[in-house]
């Protein structure tokens, strides 16, 4: 089987949900999932559950702290260590789905670039399904990409003021 590139963008809530739910499938399904997560450094409460998943191998390549400017040295250094990483996992078709969820955001922020990520990608091993998480995916990812979901805001109740919520967006 020929591994498939998914990408899941847009304003709306829901892409890192989405690449859980797939992971959590996947899973069903009896395969091995990798799910990276970069410019993320914090403990969510998804990470809680698919830590105690054994078919899932989560690591984060952020520095726990919302990137609202530039990015620091110390922020790029953790992102390019990630993508290092994730090229190798990919390359290795140790796992038959790899998330790089909020790899857009870190293309976004100049992190690394959109021909590195799709470097990392075309190189991996065949069979491997990838999904690529985050706002402002750029054209060329979607241009290669197999499958674009764009996640589309239509009302959110942030915009009166509520705080994210544990349990539904922490």
């Amino acid at each position: 089987m020929q591994g498939k590139i998914h990408v899941y963008t847009g304003n709306g809530k829901g892409k890192t949900t989405a690449a859980i739910g797939l992971a959590i499938r996947a899973v069903g399904a009896g395969f091995r999932v990798f799910f990276g997560q970069f410019i993320k450094g914090r403990e969510y409460s998804e990470i809680k559950v698919l830590d105690s998943l054994d078919q899932i191998e989560l690591k984060q390549y952020g520095r726990g702290c919302f990137i609202r400017n530039q990015p620091t040295a110390e922020d790029i250094a953790a992102a390019r260590k990630g993508l290092r990483e994730m090229g190798e996992i990919l390359k290795s078709g140790d796992y038959q789905l790899v998330v790089l969820d909020e790899a857009n955001i870190a293309v976004y922020y100049k992190l690394f670039s959109v021909e590195e990520l799709l470097d990392v990608i075309k190189n991996r091993a065949d069979h491997v399904e990838v999904v690529i998480t985050g706002r402002k995916a750029e054209q060329k990812l979607i241009e290669e990409a197999d499958l674009v979901t764009r996640m589309e805001e239509i009302k959110h109740y942030y915009q009166q003021g509520l705080a994210a919520r544990t349990g539904i967006e922490k």
